[in-house]
């Protein structure tokens, strides 16, 4: 087992934000609603986890499990709310405000670390996040010439509660990563979850129907393997050396990790605009790193 180390958080939370550009292109191939698109892909991340701890014949480590038990039930709660707030994002917004709302996660993070657990950033990690953020929004900018960054109120104000609740969920998952094996401690979060967001869909009215459709089933596997099962697990794992506000800005790029899967799957070359934006990125999470 590789030793935990701040280039190992660093290596998982870069992987986990390009992993993470999937998120919405899977959402949205599904065609489900929010609550069925949440419960799945927790569910199949939930049976991913569980068949490698099998295979790899590692503990559950039900003991320290139950000592932490009320910590995985709050976190899980925040993590259901940011699928389900998500989920409903890219069903209501277009794909670039999602990603681009999603991703003032770090901002938020930062807030909630500095008043809450007054963890601030150095002014260099301060600077590196801000260049970040901007070149977030040179992205969108680029993403959204000609047509322009459309105002779709509800799906653009549920892709910002996805962040806010995302920036609670990594501030107070610092302490849980710290006390459990990482798939130990990511395998009752997603069932919990699960559970979760399974209660709230009850008094909405949704049905977690079960994909019978092919192509549908197999956008939710993708779902629920990609940008959860791996990236989201790789993504909380980085807490162990980083920061909150660290981690939340590598999942800055997600949507550098979406245009190389266009290019690749689309053969959809960036703009020259959006190439700038993605080196800004790669600028500022250099600067958060060091």
């Amino acid at each position: 087992m590789p030793q935990r180390t701040r280039k190992l958080a660093l290596t998982e939370g870069i992987t986990a934000g390009i992993l993470f550009g999937t998120a919405v292109i899977l959402i949205r191939l599904s065609g489900l609603d929010p609550f069925p698109v949440a419960f799945w892909r927790l569910i199949v991340a939930s049976a991913a986890l569980a068949v490698i701890l099998l295979v790899l014949r590692k503990s559950f480590h039900a003991t320290l499990l139950r000592k932490n038990f009320r910590d995985l039930c709050v976190l899980s709660v925040f993590l259901g709310l940011h699928f389900i707030f998500f989920a409903s994002a890219a069903k209501d917004t277009t794909i670039l405000n999602a990603t681009v709302l999603v991703n003032t996660t770090p901002i938020f993070t930062v807030l909630i670390s500095s008043f809450l657990f007054h963890i601030k950033p150095s002014r260099l990690a301060f600077f590196g996040l801000t260049i970040s953020f901007i070149g977030g929004c040179i992205i969108a900018i680029a993403d959204a010439y000609p047509a322009g960054f459309s105002l779709n109120l509800k799906g653009d104000l549920e892709a910002i509660l996805a962040a806010v609740v995302e920036g609670f969920y990594l501030n107070l998952g610092r302490k849980t990563r710290s006390q459990i094996p990482i798939l130990a401690t990511m395998l009752p979060i997603y069932l919990l979850a699960a559970l979760v967001v399974g209660v709230l869909s009850i008094p909405t009215n949704n049905s977690l129907i079960i994909p019978q459709d092919a192509g549908v089933l197999l956008s939710v596997i993708g779902l629920g393997l990609l940008p959860t099962a791996v990236a989201h697990t790789l993504y909380f794992s980085s807490l162990s050396n980083l920061k909150s506000f660290e981690t939340a800005t590598m999942a800055l790029l997600e949507p550098i990790g979406a245009t190389v899967l266009g290019v690749i799957l689309f053969f959809e070359v960036p703009a020259p605009l959006f190439v700038f934006g993605a080196v800004l990125i790669l600028l500022g999470i250099t600067f958060v790193a060091r």
